[in-house]
């Protein structure tokens, strides 16, 4: 035991890498690959039992209006990190009007719950601030963190032993490892990386950087009153859209630019 103690130590003195994007220094025992893989497990899994039990909308006009929104994302985020436009971005809309979620998890598999359009009445700004957030943790490779991270505390090992133990995805370790983080709360830090990431990533789409203070106003109005999981993973601290507010004329450029806005084709 004592020994198993000390190369666990050794492996998380030495088990660091750097957020490709902001440069800060993360906790990595599972490489950013191994984190695309198993996601992608993770994600096909799901989403193939959510299809069989007719959990995915069929709503054509509001799979187009998500997947414009999110392409036009996905390319800028293609310009933070040029390699990731080998990733397999898609985005799928899940049939569940009481939940107000949504995700991105490694390699660019994405999902929004119809409840955080039809709860928060979100505008396209608005669904723009919420995704590219969530591109913004996986452009940061916060899934691998967060992984690494449940590797290493009890609280994270304790959950993948229930998920183990209740695994109807008949997935791999890995995958439902890579399940298990996205149901983990993000640090603070964390989700400051990802609002200044999505906030530009939206400005520089054409959306209005101003909806990401108005789209935390509405989650505050309506937390109490659906399946908030956005919040239970994304911690909202008090100060959080005074920060935003911040950003915004720092944006304002990016968002006025007449540029053209290029679009990247999701895969289905």
């Amino acid at each position: 035991m004592r020994i198993a103690v000390v190369l666990l130590l050794a492996a998380l003195s030495t088990a660091c890498a750097v957020n490709p994007v902001t440069g800060r220094r993360q906790l990595m025992l599972v490489s950013e690959q191994q984190a695309i893989s198993d996601s992608k497990e993770a994600y096909v899994a799901e989403m193939t039992q959510l299809g069989q039990k007719g959990k995915l909308s069929q709503d054509k006009a509001l799979i187009k209006r998500v997947e414009a929104i999110t392409g036009k994302l996905v390319a800028q985020a293609i310009k933070f990190r040029p390699e990731t436009e080998s990733w397999e971005w898609s985005v799928k809309v899940i049939a569940e009007p009481e939940t107000v979620n949504a995700f991105c998890m490694a390699g660019g598999r994405m999902a929004m719950y119809t409840g955080l359009i039809e709860k928060l009445d979100a505008s396209d700004d608005e669904i723009a601030q919420v995704m590219g957030h969530e591109i913004g943790h996986a452009l940061s490779n916060h899934t691998a963190e967060k992984m690494s991270v449940a590797m290493a505390t009890s609280t994270g090992v304790a959950l993948l032993g229930v998920a183990q133990r209740d695994n109807p995805l008949a997935v791999s370790a890995g995958a439902m490892a890579a399940a298990v983080a996205v149901q983990l709360p993000n640090s603070r830090t964390a989700e400051s990386e990802a609002d200044t990431i999505g906030i530009e990533l939206a400005a520089k789409a054409g959306y209005d950087p101003r909806a990401a203070v108005t789209l935390w106003k509405k989650m505050a109005e309506v937390s109490g009153s659906s399946n908030f999981d956005w919040l239970s993973t994304h911690p909202a601290p008090g100060k959080r859209q005074d920060a935003l507010a911040k950003l915004v004329p720092k944006m304002e450029p990016y968002y006025r630019d007449p540029a053209p806005r290029p679009s990247y084709t999701l895969r289905n």
